[in-house]
């Protein structure tokens, strides 16, 4: 059995071992936490979405297999044309796109019974990727302003632009990883902190701009100034979602209540998605958060060994971006979960449910493996 695991599944085998329990735990979670979706949807069929997520962890981890067998280096090519095709794909999403709690975020595609996708997750793949390809074949003019700063800042900004307006933290968040990524690159620290200092002065002037208008008009700048002002003065009455988190945290204890056991999935807004953190605390106690959180640590490990051993420019900054990226939006949603920030909307990877999100997280985990298999060949090619 270990030899056909083996032969099969190459790369880093901790992270598989992860991404298998981060799938097991993410299967129960969805179940335990689906119940009233189910009553309210589907006829009281609780097995519904069980069955459903089932698969579409099963495509995504169907995904990981065939895109960590595919050599690292053509992504380095593709990331390319994934950013040419995500850049129109976010212009339509923002201006045609469909639209939930005033926000723009999802492509409903044609002939598929309303899947949906949200195009800021292939575009934060492609930009990271298309970062990767550009440090690993201008590493002699990081120095230079022109050459090497500017020119994939613009890029930068060009996509953190477009979902900004819909999306404040999925911008955040991909601004974020880029900077570091870039700062791995070798790019000037101070070029990095005037980017800074001019978002911070045109996002502010925007904000002042935006509070000026009339209520009605404002868009999300005002969901932004809600959920930060009721996040820094603790406002009850628009603080429910929080409230109930706290809840089901608080009951959980050190060992939980036990699997399906929660009660708080009852009163949680989108207890199987955004607030799947507190749910599994709830379930499985301060144990069961801390051995997720503990996973995603290792993950991050596990993609900086494969850093130090990567020969590949490519290879390694590509590993870099994704694994950040991958680690911030876990730590983000579980900072929200026990209110350490402010409520975000990002989901946990591989552990949330959802649809296509889980599908290039498997692309994110599969490339990451891919780079690791590299090593491991040119490590066995050395020894024979």
């Amino acid at each position: 059995m270990g030899s056909v695991l083996e032969k099969y599944f190459k790369g880093d085998k901790v992270i598989w071992g992860i991404i298998v329990f981060l799938s097991l735990v993410s299967i129960l979670a969805v179940y335990s936490s689906t119940g009233t979706l189910a009553f309210r949807y589907q006829e009281g069929n609780t097995l519904f979405y069980l069955f459903r997520h089932t698969l579409i962890l099963l495509i995504g981890f169907a995904i990981i297999f065939f895109v960590h067998l595919i050599p690292f280096r053509y992504f380095s090519r593709f990331s390319q044309l994934l950013l040419f095709l995500s850049i129109p794909l976010l212009a339509w999403t923002l201006f045609k796109g469909t639209s939930l709690n005033e926000a723009s975020r999802w492509i409903t595609l044609p002939g598929t019974g309303g899947l949906s996708f949200q195009t800021s997750d292939l575009a934060k793949l492609a930009l990271v990727m298309f970062i990767a390809r550009f440090l690993a074949q201008n590493q002699e003019n990081v120095d230079d302003f022109k050459k090497g700063f500017r020119s994939i800042m613009i890029w930068i900004i060009i996509v953190c632009g477009l979902i900004l307006p819909a999306n404040f933290s999925t911008a955040a968040l991909i601004f974020l990883t880029s900077m570091i990524l870039l700062f791995a690159g070798r790019i000037k620290f101070r070029y990095l902190m005037y980017v800074a200092l001019a978002g911070v002065l045109a996002g502010g002037i925007f904000i002042i701009v935006a509070l000026n208008l009339p209520e009605d008009s404002r868009g999300r700048v005002g969901t932004w100034q809600k959920r930060i002002d009721t996040f820094v003065n603790g406002n009850a009455e628009d603080d429910y979602q929080v409230i109930q988190s706290k809840i089901a945290i608080a009951s959980g204890g050190f060992f939980g209540k036990g699997p399906g056991n929660s009660v708080q999935r009852n009163f949680l807004p989108h207890p199987y998605s955004d607030f799947i953190f507190s749910i599994i605390i709830e379930e499985y106690g301060m144990i069961g958060g801390l051995v997720i959180l503990f996973a995603y640590l290792v993950l991050l490990y596990r993609a900086g060994l494969i850093v130090r051993k990567a020969q590949s420019g490519f290879g390694i900054f590509v590993t870099i971006g994704l694994a950040l990226s991958l680690v911030i939006q876990a730590f983000v949603n579980i900072g929200v979960a026990v209110n350490l920030l402010p409520v975000t909307g990002q989901t946990l990877p591989l552990v949330s449910m959802g649809g296509t999100s889980i599908f290039f997280t498997g692309v994110a985990l599969g490339v990451i493996l891919s780079v690791s298999q590299s090593i491991t060949n040119t490590e066995e090619n050395e020894k024979s």
